[in-house]
């Protein structure tokens, strides 16, 4: 019986712990952190610059000395037959005699080693290798910029739904006791039967927007868990809420920030295409320079009409030689010039686009600005405007019991109070997304 107990009593607490394990807490700020370490799109925005450092290391490579070696065995199974004229052998002018050269079997190893000394395109690969980083390294930053938004924008989603979710559940308490109150007075004959009818179809209303903003809930715990980069089932809980986040959202020097183009990602990431393509105009210009190159080469050969090479009295000839290659471009039919051409025609609309963007990127910021100076003052106003609806909401369920106000003025009040409830939910709502779109336009975080 004891030990029945202490294993019931170590499954409880293992339970507890497993299901302890399974529901874990995020602020905005630790939510934008472990998605900065685990989101997919980061992890596969770190493996190409991971990938990026291997291609320099790859064309630094090409440029350093290569080695080589070589074994080779062959084994005449019918030796190829040679003539020489027969008089060399003493026999008749004018006849051939069939001879043979060679073993039938022969063996050799090798060892070279090349050397670029000169090639004017590896000097621009090297270039471009460094280009080709940068970009990747501007990227995964684009990457992250864009997860910490998407971070953002999830967790506002969570908490817009469980608001949502509550007002609705608080809405719907209210009328259930205003229709039970009703109800008892029409029964007594106090009042119309229209005003109970009035009162369940707001009932029902708001009982079907709570159902909805139930499953809307889960879809946005779920979205959060996958932007987040952990399991859609993961129980989570957020510990900030929708209001606070609105109230530490409000940065009136965020609209003074200073528009600096050259921080954007977008355009860091096109200036640099920009490079690019001028290193294709050198390296099509290069390849009209001479290449260079080195090697040297030594080894051993064997000859045998039996395989004794693995024998020590086999003997082995040594032979070694080094020398220069020079591969001078001379004449390609104008292949080379038209090549030329067309980058630098590339370069030329790499340029103009950049011009383009740079002017589009002052406009998103603008933009950008006034969504979020737009938010906030909506904000205000929607505040306001959720505490007159309360107000006007209150007085006509006063006078409505007291008979002075009809159920239709009710409803009215009511429909217009629930609008101003979401309308203020999403004012607070817009305010978070909005700073943050702002925030990865001028890549400018700023510290809550």
């Amino acid at each position: 019986m004891r030990k029945a107990l202490i294993l019931i009593t170590s499954l409880i607490i293992t339970s507890i712990g497993f299901s302890q394990e399974t529901t874990t807490s995020f602020s905005l700020q630790e939510a934008i952190d472990y998605a900065l370490e685990n989101n997919r799109q980061v992890k596969n925005a770190a493996r190409d610059v991971a990938a990026a450092k291997e291609q320099k290391r790859e064309t630094i490579a090409t440029g350093l000395p290569q080695i080589d070696g070589n074994i080779n065995y062959q084994n005449f199974l019918k030796q190829q037959v040679q003539v020489v004229p027969g008089e060399i052998f003493g026999g008749t002018p004018g006849e051939f005699i069939p001879v043979l050269f060679g073993t039938e079997q022969s063996a050799s190893a090798s060892v070279t080693l090349n050397q670029l000394i000169f090639d004017g395109s590896y000097i621009v690969g090297l270039q471009s290798t460094k280009v080709f980083l940068e970009i990747s390294k501007n990227a995964k930053e684009k990457t992250e910029l864009q997860v910490r938004e998407s971070v953002i924008n999830a967790y506002g989603n969570v908490l817009l739904a469980e608001e949502s979710e509550a007002i609705f559940s608080k809405n719907r308490d209210v009328l259930w006791k205003n229709l039970e109150e009703t109800t008892k007075i029409f029964e007594n004959g106090l009042e119309e039967e229209e005003s109970v009818e009035q009162l369940q179809i707001t009932l029902s209303g708001i009982e079907s927007l709570l159902k909805n903003a139930t499953r809307l809930k889960n879809i946005a715990y779920q979205m959060f868990n996958v932007t987040i980069g952990i399991d859609i089932n993961t129980s989570t809980v957020l510990t900030d809420t929708l209001e606070n986040l609105a109230l530490s959202s409000i940065s009136l020097d965020l609209l003074n920030a200073e528009e600096t183009i050259e921080n954007n990602m977008d355009y860091k990431i096109a200036e640099n295409d920009k490079v690019s393509k001028e290193l294709l105009v050198k390296l099509e210009k290069s390849k009209a320079l001479p290449q260079v190159s080195g090697f040297i080469n030594a080894g051993y050969l064997g000859y045998d009409n039996e395989f004794n090479f693995l024998k020590s009295s086999q003997e082995w000839y040594g032979f070694s030689s080094f020398g220069v290659n020079v591969n001078i471009p001379i004449f390609s039919s104008l292949g080379r010039t038209a090549k030329t051409q067309r980058t630098k025609i590339e370069l030329e609309i790499t340029e103009e686009n950049l011009s383009e963007l740079e002017q589009q990127l002052k406009l998103e910021i603008a933009r950008a600005k006034s969504n979020y100076q737009f938010s906030i003052e909506d904000y205000e106003v929607k505040k306001q405007n959720l505490r007159l609806a309360e107000r006007i909401e209150a007085k006509n369920q006063t006078k409505f019991f007291e008979g002075i106000a009809s159920s239709f003025d009710l409803r009215q009040a009511q429909t217009q109070l629930y609008n101003a409830q979401s309308e203020y939910l999403e004012a607070m709502f817009d305010v978070i997304n909005t700073k943050a779109t702002l925030e990865t336009a001028l890549n400018t975080i700023t510290l809550n």
